[in-house]
């Protein structure tokens, strides 16, 4: 084999595997880019994603956060009325959710009390709040299929009348709270969350 056709021998050796790397790494990206598709609370790593928000920002002293235990991620603290308190919170960002998922599908064990799963947008330069009640039973595992259009605005507790319409690609914080003015401890066993699309529900 002369000098030329070893240079283009070789050359071709070479654009091969990088002509497999790119094809892969088109594969890849094109299964990224609907962002985050499902949070799943059973590794051991996921609650170092989330962030506690509690009544002591208002001067209450209500305790609440995020741990891992039993195989999956607990919301667990307790509430105190005092000081006019009585919420805790936890929340983490997600990537853009494609603009087709118009569900959510919760897994967790709950202790008998109400929470909110809650949704934070930011859109034309206003960050809106959403939410969403859902009731638990004391140690059973439930499923709950929650669809983005029956979310509220809020805003420090109350409704807020003439907000958009809640759409999954605005969605930026996911979140939970408790705020049903029981002075108890709580606690609130997370399995999984899947963004979906009706059709993946039917």
């Amino acid at each position: 084999m002369n000098d030329s056709a070893f240079k283009t021998h070789s050359l071709l050796k070479r654009r091969q595997p990088l002509w497999l790397v790119l094809s892969l790494s088109f594969l890849w990206s094109k299964g990224s880019t609907a962002g985050t598709e499902m949070i799943d609370f059973t590794q051991a790593n996921e609650h170092k994603n989330w962030t506690a928000t509690n009544d002591n920002v208002m001067g209450g002293i209500s305790t609440g956060g995020i741990i891992y235990g039993d195989g999956m991620s607990q919301f667990k603290g307790e509430l105190s009325l005092e000081n006019n308190g009585g919420f805790s919170s936890i929340n983490r960002s997600v990537e853009s959710l494609s603009s087709e998922v118009d569900n959510v599908e919760l897994t967790f064990v709950g202790d008998g009390r109400t929470y909110q799963l809650r949704f934070t947008t930011w859109k034309d330069g206003y960050r809106t709040n959403y939410k969403h009640n859902f009731e638990t039973i004391k140690g059973e595992q439930l499923k709950k299929t929650f669809q983005l259009t029956d979310f509220q605005a809020v805003f420090r507790g109350r409704l807020l009348s003439g907000a958009p319409e809640l759409k999954a690609q605005d969605i930026k914080q996911i979140g939970f709270l408790i705020a049903d003015k029981q002075p108890l401890p709580f606690e609130l066993n997370l399995i999984q969350i899947q963004f979906k699309t009706l059709q993946e529900t039917e």
